[in-house]
């Protein structure tokens, strides 16, 4: 029983194929609300996208280099220690 499923899903057609003679057709509700839909991007200007994507890449920089820079500092303590250089001693 469980082979002739798998042989049933198996020889099953993947897709149902469109009809040969039938086209695109416009519909003009649809036409109106994508219309609707993409006033806003009209009114706002990409700029605004542009000018937000590079602020977070600054940002994220400059925290990137803050981060390095306290990295730095806490290794360069690390070595110098004169606790742990006196322990060696």
């Amino acid at each position: 029983l469980a082979y002739g499923v798998a042989a049933f899903f198996c020889l099953a057609p993947a897709f149902v194929v469109a009809p040969r003679g039938a086209g695109p057709t416009l519909d003009a509700r649809m036409a109106a609300a994508t219309f609707t839909g993409l006033v806003p991007l009209a009114l706002e200007q990409p700029a605004g996208a542009y000018d937000s994507v590079v602020a977070m890449l600054q940002s994220w920089l400059v925290g990137g280099t803050v981060l390095t820079v306290i990295f730095a500092a806490a290794i360069i303590a690390a070595a110098a220690n004169p606790l742990t250089k006196r322990r060696q001693e």
